[in-house]
Parts: C-alpha cells; structure tokens; sequence
C-alpha cells in the first residue's frame, strides 16, 4: 500500500481480548517496528491508565511503551482542560484512571447537590457496576442543575473472555434523552481525538491508517475524518453489523496479523484465516 507513513491501532479486540494476545499480533506490531513505521495506540478504554496499559501489553510481548498510547480519559482531560478549566467533575467510570486525568478537578457522587458544591460537569466514562440507578440519577438531577455531559465514548459493548458486555452507550442516549442535552464524546469516534492522535504522530490523515474492530467508531470515522481505514475481523466484529454499517472500510483483514501484508513490508506473508 503506497502513501501509508503511520498507523493508528486500537486495542481492545485487534490487539488482544481480555488483555491477551490475538494470534499473530505481537509479530505484526514487531514487523511494524523493524519497518520504522510511526505508530500510536488509541482506545476507547477507560478501566486503566496509560501506564498500565503499556505494562500489560508489554508483559504480552509488545513493543510499546507510555508514549505509544492515547486513551479516552487522557484525550478527555485534554479537553476539560482546554474548555473547562477549573470545573468540578463528577466522573462516573468503571477503573481507576485519574492519573490519566491531569489537572482535572474530579469530585464525589455525595457533592452538593445545588450551589457552588455542586459538579459543573457530568464525564461519562466505561459502563460497569459504577453505572448504577442512583449514580445515574445523581447525574440526571445534576444534569437538570445545567451541568454539562461529556462522554469518553459511545460505545455500544466490547468484546470479554466471556462474550459481550454492555457498555457506555447503552445508557447514554436514555439521560440524554431525560435531561434534554447532548453529550460531547471526547474518545473515538469524536474528530478532536483523531486530530489529537494525528499531532502526536506528526502525522496527516491523507498518509495514516486506522486498524479497528469497531466499524463505526473506529474504522468509518477515521475514514471521514480523511484517515485510511481498515476492519478487522476480531473483537467486537460482527457480520452483522458490518452489513448494516453506515459505510464500506477501505480494507478489511481477517485479524491484524495480516496488517504487514497489507502495507506491503518486506518479508510479509498474509496468515491464514482465524
């Protein structure tokens, strides 16, 4: 594939499942690497930092470290930062991650309810027994109160060792719906993130690629956002949701295994099907 100089990858379900490696993965990244190809990791995950993300995918054989990856809360705080300095957040997540969220004021759920106590700001993050009735509630009632609502993503579910689970973007549309407003997404597939990515690579769209098995969140908006996209058929894949996308990918792999094969690298051989 001529014209490609980077490459932009999501995790979840093309890089491992249940943080372990999908077969062939490790040696794709590592032919990636020997190529020289500049490369960062972008997810929508929000149970772990950065640095943790990089331990565990380091200890699963990848070649990556911090700086190689861009998550939602670490894009998310980014944007507090920029369009809401000084406001007081209420985060209502599933993992610890507010080393990710330098600089940001983040408060409790028992944080008055009315007054300058009060959050400025509801910040979604990934569904998981934090999204409770009375955590949604406090975020509705504070929604009412004119409390903005940023969201690190809208994704539907993701891909477990157990199977699908429900996540972010089952119940977002419902509070949006209930208070009357609309969230501002921050993670993928919001355009903010994908320039964020593009200026830490140093990188235009027109020459980078974006592998992710999420064909409307990760693979049809960086396609709009003028980006390469490519489908890969593990994770969260479905066919029939590949059927009923908004769009066509401009390629689709069986599994990132056969990224290398794609890109043309020297030596590289397409893997058989999973």
């Amino acid at each position: 594939m001529k014209g490609i100089g980077a490459v932009l990858i999501d995790i979840d379900g093309v890089l491992t499942v249940s943080w372990k490696a999908l077969p062939g993965a490790v040696a794709a990244m590592e032919r990636l690497r020997a190529a020289g190809l500049p490369l960062l990791l972008v997810t929508n995950t929000t149970s772990r930092t950065r640095a943790v993300v990089a331990g565990r995918l380091a200890r699963e054989g990848f070649p990556v470290g911090v700086d190689d990856i861009l998550t939602a809360p670490a894009a998310t705080a980014a944007y507090l930062r920029e369009h809401h300095p000084d406001a007081r957040c209420l985060l209502i997540n599933s993992g610890e991650v507010r080393a990710d969220l330098e600089g940001v004021e983040v408060v409790g759920e028992g944080s008055g309810e009315a007054g300058p106590g009060a959050p400025d700001v509801v910040v979604f993050g990934g569904a998981g027994e934090e999204f409770s009735y009375p955590a949604l509630n406090t975020a509705f009632r504070h929604l009412q109160r004119g409390a903005r609502l940023v969201a690190m993503h809208r994704n539907l579910y993701w891909r477990t060792a157990d199977g699908l689970d429900l996540d972010t973007g089952a119940f977002l549309p419902g509070l949006e719906r209930a208070a009357g407003v609309e969230a501002t997404v921050t993670g993928k597939p919001a355009g903010a993130f994908f320039a964020t990515a593009l200026a830490q690579l140093g990188a235009p769209a027109s020459e980078t690629l974006m592998v992710g098995d999420d064909i409307e969140s990760d693979v049809l908006a960086a396609q709009r956002h003028g980006l390469t996209g490519v489908l890969v058929k593990t994770g969260k894949y479905l066919p029939e949701t590949h059927r009923a996308a908004s769009g066509t990918p401009d390629h689709v792999l069986d599994s990132f295994a056969g990224l290398p094969a794609l890109l043309g690298l020297p030596g590289a051989q397409e893997p058989p099907a999973p």
